[in-house]
């Protein structure tokens, strides 16, 4: 699994128009599922993703936690996390997992954020979103479960 993590102060998801999800200050997470990911993996970035420790404390230092802030979550699956763009012009998506094998993942996702007792929000799995953010920093992590040890 691989996520785009931004600290955000507010994020939201629309599809037709019409906002499905919004959070105020927390984490907007870009998740993407390839072929190999299993539950494992999903509980591994959840548990990671969750205890960052990315929120400035009373001296400015990156010291506090979703937890500590009252942070919420806005989960978007995003499978052009796993876009090749080695060759050519047109980037190719073989290495994202199909529907089948993603949807049950980043459900297991977002149910493992919500029992963390976290607010969590989503958009809609393989529809046209338009996600909207004012990020806090910026800061933005890139994390992926091959990584994590």
């Amino acid at each position: 699994m691989r996520a785009v993590l931004m600290k955000v102060k507010s994020a939201s998801v629309s599809v037709d128009g019409a906002i499905c999800g919004k959070i105020g200050e927390g984490f907007l997470i870009l998740l993407g599922v390839t072929h190999e990911d299993t539950e494992a993996q999903c509980v591994k970035l959840a548990d990671k993703l969750c205890s960052l420790r990315i929120f400035d404390d009373e001296n400015d230092k990156i010291n506090l936690s979703l937890d500590d802030v009252h942070g919420e979550i806005l989960v978007i699956s995003q499978f052009t996390l796993y876009g090749n763009c080695r060759k050519g012009r047109r980037p190719e998506f073989l290495n994202a997992a199909r529907p089948e094998v993603a949807i049950p993942l980043y459900e297991k996702f977002v149910e493992l954020c919500r029992a963390k007792g976290y607010h969590v929000e989503t958009g809609v799995f393989g529809a046209h979103m338009e996600v909207d953010s004012v990020n806090n920093g910026p800061f933005t992590l890139v994390v992926d479960t091959q990584d994590l040890k």
